[in-house]
């Protein structure tokens, strides 16, 4: 094996350490019969397991606060799937036992979801570890999961199921490597929410052998097989300086010469403001309200219990900025007092700002909470709108704040390439434009952002993204407003740069990786960012438009 392996990272930091692998996946069940007679046992050991995985997900998310909670309260409505239970219990009254009855069942599901293109065939490795996780209580074995040790290690794996990686143990788990994965998977934004070294897409990751030490740089996305004193040496001196970097900048967002950039803070909930104040956050791009909402599946959260949530948020940012996005549901987000039960493809169906003109009473309830919540705070609220398309999207989020008696800058989220390309005309409407990245490249690249076979497409640094967002910046410039970015692409601290170069005006991220965005703007000129953003768009690639950047903001 080389000595030098090259993957992608998606959180910053340096780890040394002796590899550790997860656990291994559950082994497929025999294929045992049963008789007619034992079918009522079976179906009930299959719904107490399912019961107790769903419990123990939600636990898990609990503990783990924030972002985590949302994906792992998901996950536990995926265990639960009434269709999948139906399929199991049909699968055991022609005698299957419950654990090959599961087995069968979430393959069957797995393929269908492949085969039919739909949103959810992305969640390939959240659904895998739903299954393995039942059928593990079904088997009476140990869950696979993260392994037992008195020692820090680096921490191994094909993939990382969210359930996992949301209760790592930063103390233990120096750093981690996997062989799938993106940018934008839910292991990768989890780990920078936990300030985990990480690598992932790592060809060949899972033959690294236990107790082979290895060096992780979370930034470069290399991983260094055996290193010598002097290779260790060496990283640990471009860590220490990071760190010092990390020191020495602080105060506001700005390049060298000046140009203000704020630098704000993507939250799930209350239980991320804390992170993100200690990081130096100006204030919030992009609070998530889901979290409220997935709470119980079955109804929306009452005006008062909404009001409660949004006001700690905005009390903890006075005279700073909070931006809230209105509920984002649908895809992969499903509410059923919401969202359709079928949809030939959830991704490009009702979701977002769509679903919440269908329910007008919900979206009003949220406004109005939003409203009695900013009551007396010193706070610079801004309420947007998901997957807005269109100037008539636009002028429907507008009217319904102001019908809800909102006090605030409406703005929309810029997902849809057709929002992009008419960003003055949806300008028209409203006060500001946020770009979410993430969608953004999904909608653009006709790519589904969870689908490993298509992450190629989902690299930020794509110079067609990049001419959607320089069209949204120069729109918002044009009009005299503003336009930020809210996607994973901003916590790139060389890709900020860029951003800044393309127009944008404030950067949002994972608390995580304020301190390196900061950091490396103040060590470089607006012009320089300028510069860098016209090579990167001037590229064919992502990695020709990364190395192009890289090289004018080296001054090479």
């Amino acid at each position: 094996m080389d000595t030098k392996l090259q993957g992608v990272g998606v959180s910053h930091g340096v780890a040394i350490g002796e590899v550790r692998h997860m656990g291994t996946a559950v082994l497929e069940p025999p294929a045992q019969r049963i008789s007619a007679d034992e079918g009522p046992r079976e179906r009930q050991r299959a719904r107490q397991a399912v019961d107790a995985v769903a419990a123990d997900l939600v636990a898990r998310g609990n503990l783990a606060g924030g972002e985590a909670q949302a994906v792992l309260e998901a996950q536990a409505l995926m265990a639960q799937d009434p269709e999948l239970m139906a399929d199991v219990e049909s699968r055991i009254t022609v005698g299957s036992t419950a654990e090959r009855a599961v087995y069968d069942a979430f393959a069957a599901y797995r393929a269908l979801l492949a085969g039919a293109g739909e949103y959810l065939a992305g969640r390939v490795a959240d659904l895998d570890d739903v299954r393995n996780r039942i059928v593990a209580r079904l088997l009476g074995v140990p869950m696979p999961g993260v392994p037992d040790s008195d020692e820090p290690y680096v921490l191994i794996a094909r993939d990382l199921a969210p359930a996992d990686t949301a209760l790592l143990d930063p103390s233990l788990v120096l750093g981690f490597v996997t062989e799938e994965g993106g940018p934008t998977s839910h292991s990768a934004i989890l780990a920078r929410a936990l300030g985990v070294p990480a690598v992932v897409a790592l060809p060949g990751a899972v033959e690294l052998a236990e107790g082979l030490v290895v060096a992780v740089d979370g930034s470069t996305g290399e991983v260094v097989v055996n290193p010598d004193e002097n290779e260790q040496a060496a990283l640990s001196r471009d860590a220490e300086e990071r760190r010092a970097a990390l020191e020495a900048a602080k105060g506001p967002g700005a390049t060298s010469d000046g140009h203000k950039v704020p630098l704000l803070a993507n939250i799930g909930g209350p239980g991320d403001v804390a992170a993100a104040v200690a990081a130096g956050a100006e204030g919030v791009g992009l609070f998530r309200t889901e979290f409220l909402f997935l709470d119980d599946g079955t109804r929306a959260p009452s005006e008062d219990r909404q009001v409660a949530a949004y006001r700690e948020v905005l009390e903890a940012f006075p005279e700073g900025r909070v931006v809230v996005r209105v509920l984002d549901a649908g895809a992969d987000k499903p509410l059923d007092f919401l969202t359709p039960a079928e949809e030939p493809n959830p991704a490009l169906g009702v979701r977002g700002l769509r679903t919440l003109l269908d329910h007008p009473e919900v979206l009003r309830t949220q406004l109005t909470a939003l409203a009695r919540a900013a009551e007396g705070l010193p706070v610079y609220l801004e309420v947007m709108a998901p997957m807005v398309a269109d100037r008539a999207d636009a002028k429907a989020f507008a009217d319904a704040c102001r019908e809800a008696g909102l006090r605030a800058k409406f703005g929309a989220m810029v997902e849809i390439p057709a929002a992009a390309l008419r960003a003055r005309s949806v300008l028209q409407e409203v006060e500001f434009l946020s770009l979410g990245t993430n969608d953004l490249a999904q909608y653009t690249f006709a790519a589904d952002r969870q689908v490993g076979a298509v992450a190629r497409l989902h690299d930020p640094w794509h110079p067609a993204l990049l001419d959607l967002v320089s069209l949204s910046a120069e729109a918002a410039k044009a009009e005299g407003k503003s336009c930020g970015v809210c996607g994973e692409a901003a916590s790139d601290p060389t890709l900020a740069c860029v951003l800044t170069g393309l127009g944008v005006t404030s950067l949002s991220m994972g608390a995580s990786a304020i301190p390196y965005v900061r950091a490396t703007l103040a060590q470089h000129t607006l012009a320089q960012c300028e510069r860098a953003a016209a090579a990167a768009r001037a590229a064919e690639s992502a990695e020709e438009a990364r190395r192009a950047a890289q090289a004018v903001l080296s001054g090479e």
